[in-house]
């Protein structure tokens, strides 16, 4: 096959090199110039990706367009109608992830529960809504590429400090542009995210259940980080997938989408409260998805594309990936003199399987070594697959120990809660 990944930062730039490997042509676009860095010397990079859909024509069939974000669906189906395989999302799939009220209005209109949700453009406003309400809320800014150290989760019940925060925010705001976020209210329960595989006119079979660990630190402690780890089955998903996935089918189909989405809930024992889409690959995720494949992406999208099956062929395990980091993550500010350009050594005892279980991120390969690269520090996610999480996690956490970069951090928890907790609950209200 040829295929031609377009997106800003290679984030899926370990699919793609997987791909590679098994003997495809691939070439990645990255819009990012601080990004393009990012697997140098380990893939084609093109500084112009429509000079290359020639290229992809010429394939027919076997020719695919990778897309990695959720800000380019108009062009997605542009390209669509102009005959290409596109595998991304659309712009109906754009509108779904960034505005958040969107979203939420398109699951109502399924027949799913939300949470209340307010617009604000304003932080003194969204300050004084909170005062008068004295309700716990959530602060979630929208667009695909607003920083997710931002948002923020009220402690105490009457969101006071989420109200000294906007304060706080309002004090430091440049003037423009304006702000743009919801609040949302505050549901207890479990969070739970359910993805599935849309082919333009219905989901496949194959569903996964995922749960995110967003704090930096263990215990989750510290800011939100977009994810700190994973925990991934493809296993007992089914009616996640009935009762969440396929009431949006309609939707999707009618907005030209194609490509894979992911719904975040809260789960507890009264219902299902959907809270965002993920209309994208998301990063970890799909790389610790591909450790209970049993197909390779390039198959699973030609199902999709040419709606050859239903399903794909995938382990009953738990996957768990844990995330790599290096000084200034979260953050970006310093990373060019704290920690970019240093080396990433690998245990020397490291089987094949162990190195295929590290999908690496913001690396490149320089004079025949591997160093950190990017904007970020993310170097990329140590995956372990297993019957049970605690296993699952215990394998991961192992490979883990054999990356060697200076000042490598990395949660040791992940998983923990999941097992102890959130299965045995999900199973007895009937979710799982």
């Amino acid at each position: 096959m040829r295929i031609l990944g377009i997106g800003d930062c290679n984030d899926l730039a370990a699919m793609y090199g997987g791909m590679q490997a098994r003997g495809h042509e691939v070439r990645v676009f990255v819009r990012d110039p601080a990004s393009h860095g990012v697997f140098a010397g380990m893939l084609t990079r093109t500084h112009d990706w429509q000079r290359e859909l020639g290229w992809i024509r010429e394939a027919g069939p076997e020719g695919l367009i990778l897309f990695e974000t959720a800000d380019q669906g108009a062009q997605q189906d542009a390209l669509r109608r102009d005959g290409f395989q596109v595998i991304g999302g659309s712009a109906l799939g754009d509108r779904l992830e960034a505005e958040r009220e969107y979203g939420q209005a398109v699951l109502r209109e399924a027949g799913l529960c939300t949470a209340a949700s307010h617009s604000f453009t304003s932080y003194r406003e969204a300050s004084d809504f909170i005062t008068s309400r004295r309700q716990r809320y959530v602060l979630k800014f929208n667009g695909t590429n607003s920083p997710r150290t931002r948002n923020y989760i009220a402690q105490k019940g009457d969101s006071s400090d989420l109200a000294a925060l906007l304060h706080f925010y309002s004090a430091h705001e440049a003037p423009l542009p304006s702000p743009d976020f919801v609040l949302m209210e505050y549901i207890d329960g479990i969070e739970i995210g359910v993805g599935g595989y849309f082919n333009g006119a219905d989901f496949l079979e194959t569903a996964c259940i995922d749960f995110e660990h967003k704090r930096f630190f263990p215990g989750e402690l510290g800011e939100l980080t977009g994810e700190m780890g994973t925990v991934v089955s493809y296993a007992g998903s089914g009616r996640l997938r009935d009762q969440v996935l396929k009431p949006l089918a309609g939707v999707l189909r009618d907005g030209g989408y194609c490509g894979y989405i992911n719904v975040n809930l809260m789960a507890n024992a009264d219902s299902l409260w959907p809270l965002e889409f993920t209309s994208r690959f998301g990063y970890p995720g799909y790389a610790i998805c591909e450790r209970l494949h049993r197909e390779p992406w390039e198959g699973i999208f030609q199902k999709m594309l040419h709606r050859s099956a239903t399903r794909f062929e995938t382990a009953p395990d738990f996957a768990v990936g844990i995330v790599l980091t290096v000084p200034p993550f979260p953050y970006t500010q310093g990373y060019e003199e704290i920690s970019k350009g240093i080396p990433v050594i690998l245990d020397e005892d490291l089987s094949m399987a162990e190195r295929a279980a590290i999908a690496f991120a913001e690396v490149e390969l320089r004079q025949g070594a591997l160093i950190t690269s990017g904007t970020s520090g993310y170097v990329g996610v140590a995956t372990g697959c297993a019957p049970t999480v605690a296993a699952a996690s215990a394998s991961a956490l192992a490979l883990a120990r054999k990356v060697y970069v200076p000042n490598l951090r990395y949660r040791e928890d992940i998983g923990v809660r999941v097992s102890d907790e959130a299965l045995g609950n999900l199973h007895r209200w009937g979710y799982l």
